[in-house]
């Protein structure tokens, strides 16, 4: 029988709590892989996923921008003309998204 590695104890320092406290929630990962490798405008980014909320929109879009996952591109124009792309870091969580699809597609039953 294998011998099982020490589980250690999850607390501030944990990397896994600080990626999830990054990527966490009900709407961010879901941004991410709409914007992938493209540049979006922030009406095709609602459209592209339209159950979530103005409101909401904005305050992830912001997180994301402040945690260096995206990239927010405003231009002075009227009417205002904003661009999203991911970040190289961004860009780096593509196959983790991809691998939950994944795991998505093969496990779990639609309602």
């Amino acid at each position: 029988m294998k011998k099982r590695e020490p589980i250690l104890p999850c607390d501030d320092s944990c990397r896994l709590r600080a990626s999830l406290e990054i990527l966490g929630g009900k709407w961010k990962l879901m941004i991410i892989l709409k914007i992938n490798a493209d540049v979006m405008r922030y009406g095709d980014l609602k459209r592209a996923i339209p159950s979530i909320s103005e409101k909401m929109l904005i305050q992830e879009l912001k997180m994301l921008v402040e945690n260096k996952l995206v990239s927010k591109k405003a231009f002075p124009e009227i009417p205002p003309k904003v661009e999203y792309k991911l970040t190289d870091l961004g860009l780096k969580t593509l196959p983790i998204i991809n691998k939950l699809v994944e795991f998505g597609l093969e496990n779990l039953v639609r309602c």
